[in-house]
């Protein structure tokens, strides 16, 4: 399994998003991912948000010590945000 921290074609969350529902979604197999239900072989998982579909993640804390291993990048607030986080030193 893989799972899309950020795409460009996804929406980019902020702060002023008030979204409540979310889920994964497998784009390989073009349907909702439960627990790999949705089909044999690899699956390439992302967030998905009731309101705006497709959208890009805040990664968790520890993926961040290694940003420059992300394609694509991860986004100058993304960044920002892990390296204001204690518990991670990026």
């Amino acid at each position: 399994m893989t799972l899309i921290v950020r795409d460009p074609g996804f929406h980019e969350p902020s702060d002023e998003d008030d979204c409540s529902s979310f889920g994964y979604y497998c784009q390989t197999h073009d349907r909702h991912y439960r627990h790999e239900s949705c089909g044999e072989g690899p699956h390439l998982i992302a967030l998905y948000c009731s309101e705006h579909g497709l959208e890009s993640m805040w990664p968790q804390p520890l993926t961040l010590l290694f940003p420059e291993g992300f394609t694509p990048p991860l986004s100058d607030v993304q960044l920002a945000w892990a390296q204001a986080d204690d518990d991670v030193q990026a």
